[in-house]
């Protein structure tokens, strides 16, 4: 049995501040996939919504929300919070629907008004809760880890300084190509190099941003599509949202710790660090390898977390992401480039949308409709996420 799905319509709205609430930019990416599939809001079973809990009670329940801005109609709701991993859960879910014979036709949303500066934990006392805790024991903001993963690969691999502004100066170059990026501007290694200091080694320039945006896609069963007359969609043909074993050895947000390999319980299997072991799930479940990809897009919240990704996928071997990048292997026009949208150096943070948003890259590349940032005969791609509290996410699509 196939577990393919079809991807009908994608659609988004640009990222940005734009000074307006969530609801309403996801209605705008909801709109425009539907647009792009050729169906009605009326055709549409359920609803799946990203959630943010930065969008009050109306984020916790994303999939309502959406619905009601939408006009009721009846469809079945869910709303999915997974952290950065939210929108990539909520097409798992939707796909589980579809699978199950539960829906034909399943739009997922995913939306964000962020804030200006760093993330910071919600509202309230918790000492229970571990992303509470880095932040009131140590002050620990989210490019503290980014800092620390630069770090690492500093010493274990000797990448430098302008290695990772090379990615930011690679990622830079794609997203002005990109009508829907935030940031539409190219920059030099030595811009990178003169913006202030974050979290050392890395810069400002090294570093995402907070956004608003909206992404949106309608999916669908592959025999729903051939009797709409599409009968060669593109496919999700794997989701991975596989968890962290333990022992941990990397640290890993939120946690201001890993795991003694002394303290844990036995668990079958090898350890197995956690970002490989979502692309591996995913391979498998997908019948592919690294080999088989055109393209890949990743979770680069800063540009030392891109080389990481780059290993972590199999593109290259173990400490081998600076050498790949520097190849140009990654670029556009390279032999497998990495985030051709411009990445989340270009977009920004908007949490429940950027995992959807990433599908929506790949299908418009292997659909061969990018533009100028378009992978030539674009077959297969992979995106991924990491999100807080091992939530994390891969999703394979081909054509």
């Amino acid at each position: 049995m196939t577990c393919d799905i079809a991807v009908l319509g994608a659609g988004m709205h640009a990222w940005g501040k734009w000074g307006r609430g969530f609801a309403e930019y996801g209605t705008v990416a909801a709109r425009a996939a539907l647009a792009d599939a050729g169906l009605e809001w009326a055709d549409v079973q359920s609803v799946v919504g990203a959630a943010t809990v930065r969008g009050g009670y109306p984020g916790y329940v994303a999939g309502a929300t959406f619905a009601r801005a939408l006009g009721w109609q009846g469809a079945r709701v869910t709303s999915v919070y997974a952290a950065c991993a939210s929108g990539a859960q909520a097409v798992a879910t939707a796909r589980a629907q579809i699978l199950a014979g539960l829906a034909d036709v399943v739009l997922v949303v995913g939306a964000d008004a962020a804030p200006k500066g760093f993330f910071a934990p919600a509202g309230g006392d918790r000492p229970d809760d571990p992303d509470w805790l880095r932040f009131r024991l140590l002050g620990a903001t989210n490019p503290a880890y980014f800092g620390l993963y630069a770090r690492r690969r500093a010493a274990l691999y000797g990448d430098t300084a302008d290695d990772f502004a090379q990615v930011k100066v690679k990622n830079a170059a794609a997203g002005a190509l990109n009508p829907y990026a935030r940031y539409r501007k190219p920059v030099t290694a030595a811009e990178v190099a003169a913006s202030p200091v974050v979290a050392d080694p890395l810069r400002l320039l090294d570093i995402c941003a907070t956004s608003d945006g909206a992404a949106a896609l309608v999916l669908s069963g592959l025999d729903y599509a051939r009797r709409r007359g599409v009968p060669h969609p593109v496919r999700i043909r794997a989701v991975s949202t596989a968890t962290p074993r333990y022992p941990r050895t990397e640290l890993d947000l939120p946690d201001i710790a890993t795991d003694s390999a002394a303290s844990v319980p036995d668990v079958p299997g090898p350890p197995a660090a956690f970002r490989p072991s979502l692309a591996e799930a995913a391979y498998e479940e997908a019948g592919l390898g690294p080999d088989d990809l055109s393209l890949a897009e990743v979770y680069d919240l800063s540009t030392a977390l891109e080389l990481q990704w780059y290993e972590d996928l199999g593109l290259c071997a173990e400490g081998g992401g600076a050498k790949l990048l520097r190849d140009g292997a990654t670029a556009l026009g390279g032999r497998l480039p990495v985030n051709p949208s411009g990445g989340l150096a270009s977009f920004g943070e908007a949490v429940p949308a950027q995992a959807i948003a990433q599908v929506c890259e790949l299908t418009w590349q292997l659909r061969g409709r990018a533009g100028a940032r378009q992978v030539p005969d674009a077959r297969a791609g992979i995106a991924a996420n990491q999100g807080l509290f091992g939530h994390g996410s891969a999703v394979v699509a081909v054509r």
